[in-house]
């Protein structure tokens, strides 16, 4: 037996941010079939150049990958999610946190996301609700 659910997708977001997520979408769903030491190299190349995002620029970036994309939306969307996000951001100039890591309490589960300013975004969860394994972390700027 299925139970009914309904995706909560976000309405409202601007058609050139919707075009930006569409662009970056692809190379998201790619880059979430590589190990995860490959993701990560990616993203540190990709990372370069960037400022850090603000949490008003990663949650516009997740809610425009969420209004695109069904999977992504979806519950077993957070690892193309994260990364779809997280690549908007770049194409924006700025670059969040990314992470993967697990819940803290049970059932234990795997679990990708961005954070801005330390802080999960998106998620709906307290700040320590998650134990992170890999982060890809805005570079540091010479002289800061």
């Amino acid at each position: 037996m299925t139970t009914p659910s309904a995706l909560d997708r976000p309405t409202g977001v601007p058609l050139s941010r919707r075009l930006s997520a569409h662009l970056v979408l692809v190379p998201a769903l790619a880059l979430s079939f590589l190990p995860p030491r490959h993701i990560r190299a990616v993203l540190e190349r990709v990372r370069r150049g960037a400022r850090p995002a603000t949490p008003a620029q990663a949650a516009a970036a997740r809610e425009a990958l969420c209004a695109v994309s069904l999977r992504c939306a979806g519950p077993r969307g957070c690892l193309p999610r994260s990364l779809g996000a997280a690549l908007l951001c770049r194409l924006h100039g700025t670059w969040p946190t990314w992470c993967t890591g697990v819940r803290k309490v049970p059932p234990f589960s795997a679990h990708a996301w961005i954070e801005a300013d330390g802080r999960p975004v998106g998620e709906g969860v307290p700040d320590d609700y998650f134990a992170r394994l890999v982060t890809v972390a805005p570079a540091r700027r010479a002289g800061t």
